[in-house]
């Protein structure tokens, strides 16, 4: 199990239209002590359950009656009567990986998103990994994410330096890198840094613009045109 001995359970929303979905990934998360404080069939009821229970994550299915979970995840996400979720996070969990679900997801807020195939391991991984501040994309995601960009039309370098002006040239670099997909440890080893450097420098950029974590960075990185798909990073 993770986590302290005196630190406070995790505590998990599972929000899917499938009551056997819901049930397996309960007992997958209760399994490993993680706390499940509510189960939803539909959106609405996640955005209700969220704002009752106040949990650290929710694991969020897209295709549900009344309300989709992009709506949801919006809702939850963006605060106000609706959600008010201060600290709680969003992973996607679909059997459906197509590319206007992955950027609609991403844009709404989520901070991971999970094919239904993932192993329980997998799927207990990445809901502590989500609560420590971190984010998740499956490798297939990030590759499909990629591709949707290369799809758009780069941004004109005025909203580069417009979005992107408070960065340092390493920090540039780092987001750039960021952005292709790499891990703390391997954008260490690039860099020719240590782990730990790199976590700062990552703090930083996401401190600076205001991101909730490294999804929205990769997100921020193709849409201010710091990176195009399949070339290097812009640094100037």
């Amino acid at each position: 199990m993770g986590g302290g001995v005196n630190a406070p359970p995790l505590r998990a929303v599972i929000a899917d239209d499938q009551a056997l979905v819901r049930t397996g990934f309960g007992m997958i998360l209760a399994a490993d002590g993680i706390e499940v404080t509510a189960e939803a069939a539909d959106g609405a009821e996640a955005v209700d359950a969220v704002r009752r229970t106040r949990p650290d994550v929710v694991l969020m299915d897209i295709r549900m009656p009344r309300m989709d979970g992009i709506e949801a995840t919006r809702r939850i996400l963006g605060g106000g009567a609706d959600g008010g979720s201060d600290g709680t996070r969003v992973i996607i969990l679909t059997t459906y990986d197509l590319d206007h679900y992955v950027y609609a997801a991403l844009t709404a807020g989520a901070s991971g998103f999970l094919l239904k195939d993932v192993t329980p391991e997998h799927l207990v991984a990445a809901v502590r990994l989500i609560r420590s501040g971190d984010a998740l994309l499956a490798p297939t995601i990030t590759r499909r994410l990629i591709e949707r960009f290369a799809h758009r039309q780069e941004s004109p370098q005025t909203t580069l330096r417009r979005d992107l002006s408070g960065l340092t040239p390493r920090e540039l670099e780092v987001l750039g890198l960021l952005a292709t997909g790499l891990s703390n440890a391997e954008l260490a080893e690039r860099l020719f840094l240590s782990p730990t450097t790199v976590k700062t420098h990552v703090g930083r950029i996401l401190s600076k613009l205001d991101l909730r974590d490294r999804v929205q960075a990769v997100v921020l990185a193709y849409e201010s045109g710091l990176v195009s798909p399949g070339g290097p990073a812009a640094t100037d």
